[in-house]
């Protein structure tokens, strides 16, 4: 191809395309390249940074763009970290992270001033920041984390929640250095700083998830929902800035704000880790790397001193508060060291430091030159400190996180019933689709009822009258299943289509649950323009409840699933005893897990017990109330808030859990419970004991059949054969 126009190819490069493009060849080969010498991905790219930067190679500049884009991915490395974090847990463990960042905070500050002053020679104030420097850390393990699916880990949830604490406790001393040293450090500034972060902690913690409630509610555009979604995070960090923090905090209390309204399964979930991942952290991590001046450090021993005295101080300091984590909350030896992975990488706040402090002028020399807080040799060697604290922690980390991830997935096989040893069982989710508005929701539902550590097992089918024409019938189900896949891949879920021809829709869903031996088949409420049908559920339902026995979920989605704020479970009594017990109650798990709000559930003692029993330690967020009565099943009408979402466990007649009540639960939820989202799940059962022929009735009739066989038998021998009876005789 012929040029018809100059390209300036000199170096550093300034055509943007040609810059995008090698930061992002670098991103994706630089990993793999690497990953042949054994070195973590992370360290990989600030590697390739330093190589391509102004110290290195000299092809790029560390420009406005990439300090824009680096911003972006750290803010997304904390905001990750709080929307990711399990809630519960971290509530649980908010004192065991207070005491751990307190502990970690104060001991790497006293090995700093040690070695500021001591080893280094430097004046108490500049000592101070060195502290400050070694205090803090910034999480570039969590991606790792993330991805292995050990968030929740008590290990990690107590090393993010101390995250806060030292990073926060470490800017506050860099503002109160730097006010020293301006001497602008008052009462006044004291109270302008405690009253600015209160703000700041209400409007984002308040605030944030009532806006957001509102808008997802409103619009479910996913583009909309991400850029909202994201706009909210760098609001945040404006605020901490304007409350005198670093924007870091603010992404991280963002994601705290925002956790329980985007469900980890959700599609929404998947667009922010995916971006996340593949731009904005990379940026970040590039942008440190191009930082590294290797000429300079290499040129003055001062530089590699000030080096080797940070990562022996970081290092001595992170491994003493790993050990005493181990210790005073009885972790394992992996678990400490994923502490240390998460804790021993010193980047974003570190460098914001040990800039502010080569910021900040005290006087000048006798030639003119400014005397600086911190000078170019504590600079230089900071730099590299950060390269190297930041590659310890990232192979001592991810070592530690994939053992920890294969400890978790080898407890979880334990936990599992004894009755089912070998591999998992399968799970298969069958969604009929018939009407395009339902798609989204009936796939959303599905992929938060199945376990992420199941791959596959979605199945849409959409069944095409047969007086339709093939091309037409075929065009219309094509089009529904199209946007149903794109549903489900926005999630990292694969479904598989199916296009049905029958004159009967529940011949064809029934074929289809047969073929494929289907587990769960999940339904849309079948509707009016008025409200809820006639038939309440529709015939096509009740035709597949009647013949089929699989767990069946009836969904009417009033509000997205990530904008309810309890799940209400209701239970019939006897329910532990039918023969899906054990698998709806899994399900009911993983919405729990999924979404992040918090159970209630409505049902007698001995059910409750068996409720208890069954899920253990999977499901800890729960609240339990007594209730028996189906016939008065409005009485749940007053506990029932707008945004709480129902499961009513139902049952089929002449089963052992049926109940009187049930029959009117259409007429009650249709009524009464309008403005809530609502499942009717349908468990797999056998027919009550009740409802069998007695043994002892079974043999009184085998008794009279013979009895009247035997009576049947001699009249009608004695009327064909009269001459045989007459020899019988004599």
């Amino acid at each position: 191809m012929l040029l018809t126009g100059p390209v300036d190819i000199s170096l550093p490069l300034s055509n943007p395309v040609l810059q995008y493009s090698l930061i992002l060849l670098i991103i994706l080969f630089a990993p793999l390249l690497m990953a042949r010498l054994k070195i973590p991905s992370l360290i990989s790219l600030i590697i390739a940074g330093a190589a391509v930067g102004p110290h290195g190679l000299n092809l790029m500049l560390r420009d406005s763009s990439i300090v824009l884009f680096g911003t972006v991915g750290l803010l997304y490395i904390m905001f990750m970290a709080g929307l990711e974090i399990d809630v519960v847990d971290f509530r649980k463990n908010t004192r065991n992270s207070s005491i751990f960042g307190l502990y970690t905070f104060f001991i790497a500050l006293g090995f700093g001033l040690f070695a500021g002053v001591f080893l280094l020679g430097l004046p108490v104030l500049s000592a101070t920041l060195i502290g400050s420097i070694l205090a803090s850390h910034t999480l570039i393990l969590y991606p790792t984390v993330s991805r292995l699916g050990i968030a929740k880990d008590r290990a990690v949830n107590i090393a993010v929640g101390g995250t806060i604490i030292t990073d926060t406790f470490a800017l506050l001393l860099l503002a109160v250095v730097t006010g020293m040293s301006s001497g602008s450090l008052t009462s006044a500034f004291w109270i302008r700083l405690v009253v600015s972060l209160i703000l700041f902690a209400l409007v984002v913690l308040l605030a944030f998830p009532a806006i957001t409630r509102w808008f997802f509610k409103r619009f479910d555009d996913s583009v909309l929902q991400y850029l909202f979604v994201l706009s909210l995070v760098f609001m945040a960090g404006f605020l901490a800035q304007a409350a005198g923090v670093e924007p870091i905090i603010g992404a991280f209390f963002a994601g705290l704000a925002l956790n329980r309204l985007i469900p980890h399964t959700s599609p929404l979930m998947n667009r922010i880790r995916f971006v996340g991942n593949a731009i904005f952290i990379p940026f970040f991590l590039i942008g440190v790397g191009m930082l590294i001046n290797v000429r300079s450090f290499f040129s003055d021993f001062r530089s590699i001193w000030v080096a080797l005295v940070l990562i022996a101080s970081a290092v001595a300091a992170k491994s003493l508060s790993a050990r005493l984590t181990q210790k005073f909350f009885r972790l394992s030896a992996d678990q400490r060291n994923l502490v240390y992975g998460l804790i021993g990488a010193h980047a974003a706040v570190a460098l914001a430091t040990v800039l502010i402090g080569y910021g900040i002028v005290t006087g000048y020399t006798v030639d003119g030159a400014p005397v600086r807080l911190l000078d170019e040799r504590i600079l230089d060697g900071t730099i590299v400190f950060i390269l190297v604290s930041c590659t310890i922690a990232s192979i001592v980390g991810e070592k530690a996180a994939v053992k920890v991830a294969e400890a978790a997935d080898a407890e979880e096989e334990e936990k599992k019933p004894s009755a089912s040893p070998g591999p998992a069982p399968e799970e298969r989710f069958l969604i009929p689709l018939r009407r395009p508005d339902q798609v989204d929701e009936l796939i959303n539902l599905s992929v938060t009822l199945k376990s992420p550590r199941i791959p596959g097992g979605l199945y849409a089918v959409h069944v095409a009258d047969e007086g339709v024409s093939d091309e037409a019938g075929e065009k219309s189900g094509r089009k529904i299943l199209e946007k149903a896949e794109v549903a489900a891949s926005s999630t990292d879920n694969a479904l598989i289509p199916l296009l049905r021809f029958d004159s009967d829709v529940t011949n064809g869903i029934s074929g289809v649950i047969r073929e494929h031996k289907i587990t769960d088949l999940i339904l849309g409420l079948h509707q009016k323009r008025s409200g809820l049908s006639d038939s309440f559920l529709g015939e096509a339902s009740e035709t597949l409840l009647r013949r089929g026995n699989v767990t069946t979920y009836i969904y009417r989605p009033v509000q997205p699933l990530d904008t309810v704020r309890r799940t209400i479970l209701i239970v019939p009594p006897e329910a532990e005893y039918e023969a899906g017990f054990r698998l709806w109650i899994g399900r009911i798990s993983s919405i729990v897990k999924n979404t992040g709000v918090p159970l209630v559930v409505y049902s007698t003692r001995e059910t409750i017990s068996a409720l208890k029993e069954g899920w253990g330690s999977a499901v800890q967020q729960a609240e339990y109330r007594h209730f028996r009565d189906w016939s008065d099943f409005l009485a749940l009408s007053g506990e029932v808030k707008p945004d709480d979402s129902l499961v009513i466990v139902m049952s089929r007649r002449h089963c052992r859990s049926y109940q009187e009540g049930m029959e009117r639960i259409a007429a009650h939820l249709g009524k009464y419970f309008q403005k809530n989202s609502f499942i009717l799940l349908w468990p797999v059962q056998t027919p009550s004991e009740e409802d069998a022929v007695p043994e002892n009735a079974f043999r009184k009739g085998l008794d009279t059949l013979e009895r009247f066989g035997r009576l049947f038998g001699g009249a009608y021998r004695r009327i064909h054969f009269p001459g045989a009876i007459a020899k019988k005789k004599k």
